[in-house]
């Protein structure tokens, strides 16, 4: 706890700037999330207190997964694929893109807590952006009108999203940010991605090789388990959500 604190201050502009980027990510699924309520004819408080402790509970598990990557065969052993995305996922098809922006957010502080940060926040905050370029346009499709069919185009959308935005993120942030962090020429990361397929040559075929498939992978991945755990949880989750609704009737009344 000490240390996750002393991270902070020692990283104050740039945590700035990170909590910067989540107000405008919140503030988008708010709008989102209003235009979508006025279009079905819902309107409704966007946050309840039992939607709030849906988020801390999805957040925990998230932020829990979060700290255990699993290496991918096609890319510097500096990239890894977590299984973050699927209860941030759940939890905005349950509650809407607000929930979900926020239990993305909350997920990196619960990560932070478990894992103090190596890079600075700049991997945190490249995991956030990440995830919330498929989590938003996912659940903004599904809200739309809540059908299975919705639910496989807000995924399969989500995953492009996060799939061509990652690979830019990369090339034009991520990856100079930490040549300079770690005081090492970008042609050194990019050797590391040659050893691994000669076909990398350069900063572009580096993100098409190594970062594309692995946000494409774990997109699929994240989408396909939400699938299979959506419905066992749908009990739960209903519960949730019908209670929140009468909350949010009752203090309107």
């Amino acid at each position: 706890m000490k240390l996750f604190f002393t991270n902070i201050i020692e990283n104050l502009t740039f945590v700035l700037e990170f909590v910067g980027i989540v107000a405008v990510l919140v503030l988008a699924a708010v709008l989102a999330e209003k235009l979508i309520a006025k279009r079905n004819g819902k309107q409704g408080k966007i946050l309840t207190a039992r939607k709030t402790a849906m988020i801390g509970m999805f957040s925990a598990i998230a932020g829990v997964l979060m700290t255990i990557e699993f290496p991918v065969p096609f890319a510097p052993p500096f990239y890894g694929i977590d299984a973050s995305e699927l209860p941030v996922l759940i939890c905005g098809f349950a509650f809407g893109p607000v929930a979900g922006v926020l239990t993305e957010f909350v997920k990196i502080i619960v990560k932070l807590l478990f894992k103090p940060t190596s890079t600075a926040f700049v991997g945190e905050l490249a995991n956030f952006c990440v995830g919330c370029s498929m989590i938003l346009p996912a659940t903004i499709i599904y809200h739309i009108k809540k059908k299975k069919l919705t639910a496989i185009a807000g995924s399969a959308v989500g995953t492009l999203c996060m799939t061509i935005f990652g690979t830019f993120f990369n090339a034009v942030y991520l990856l100079p940010t930490f040549a300079v962090m770690y005081g090492m020429p970008m042609e050194a990361l990019i050797e590391m991605g040659t050893k691994i397929n000669s076909n990398i040559t350069n900063v572009i075929t580096f993100v098409a090789f190594c970062v594309a498939p692995l946000n494409l992978l774990k997109g699929t991945m994240v989408s396909v388990l939400t699938f299979l755990l959506y419905k066992p949880l749908s009990p739960i989750l209903k519960a949730s959500y019908d209670t929140a609704a009468k909350n949010g009737r009752a203090e309107r009344a």
